[in-house]
């Protein structure tokens, strides 16, 4: 089956509101009203920021993102953020388990789970991150990783959920070193995690699962990767952070 592109720029720990809004307003002038409608486009802002970029795309076919999620509804959890205060901010996507979350803030795939059923609960769309370290693919344990991340951080999940689900590979030895996966290896993580949804899930909510590639894609490799049978769009990072490269990184995306 055909699943739409999605392009997501997680713009990370940059842009305050006035630099963020400056952005869509470059995105608008380039590309008019409807950013790229072939394909599902999304920024992710830092939270600080999301209230001037929700404003800014109004009337645009741009969603707003978020970078991470609490799992509680409120309470004493000092410099979180819950998913009642997403939906109220205008927010529709959110990240979660992005590899710098796991790397420097202690995320595991038991609050990857928590995170993302926080998320469903307000119908926001999650983009649930998996990917090994070097170590991990130098020593042959690629698809042990993604296994293990998939089963924990959608546990409990139905089969509905999941099919709402968008899940982002990141190769983390591939995430600002400006090493890139090759497509071929691209590829055969995406047809391992779409192995992984339908062992889990069944094989028509697998064909419907969108997977991002989240290592390094710019418009210089965008087509070759969104062209293998299994990688849906992108996850990105440096490249989101200006409208031009943006804009070129999903056209390529696009094969236009």
């Amino acid at each position: 089956m055909a699943r739409k592109v999605i392009i997501a720029g997680n713009w990370k720990m940059n842009k305050n509101a006035a630099e963020g809004k400056a952005l869509i307003e470059d995105l608008k002038a380039a590309c008019g009203k409807c950013c790229c409608c072939e394909a599902d486009v999304v920024v992710c802002p830092p939270f600080t920021t999301i209230g001037a970029v929700v404003e800014a795309v109004k009337g645009t076919a741009i969603k707003v993102g978020a970078q991470n999620i609490h799992w509680a509804d409120n309470g004493a959890f000092t410099g979180e953020i819950s998913g009642d205060m997403l939906k109220n901010a205008g927010v529709e996507y959110v990240i979660i388990g992005h590899s710098e979350r796991r790397q420097y803030f202690g995320e595991t795939d038991a609050t990857v789970n928590a995170r993302l059923k926080a998320a469903l609960k307000y119908d926001l769309i999650p983009i649930v991150c998996v990917g090994e370290l070097l170590d991990e693919r130098e020593s042959g344990k690629t698809e042990e990783v993604l296994t293990r991340q998939i089963k924990g951080g959608f546990a409990d999940i139905s089969a509905e959920d999941m099919a709402k689900t968008i899940v982002a590979y990141e190769p983390v030895w591939a995430i600002g070193t400006g090493k890139t996966a090759t497509p071929d290896i691209a590829q055969a993580a995406h047809k391992h995690i779409r192995k992984e949804i339908a062992a889990l899930f069944g094989e028509e909510v697998a064909e419907k699962v969108r997977i991002q590639y989240g290592g390094s894609m710019k418009a210089s490799n965008a087509r070759e990767l969104v062209a293998q049978k299994d990688i849906d769009g992108g996850l990105i990072g440096g490249a989101a952070l200006k409208a031009a490269d943006f804009l070129d990184l999903i056209k390529e995306a696009l094969g236009k």
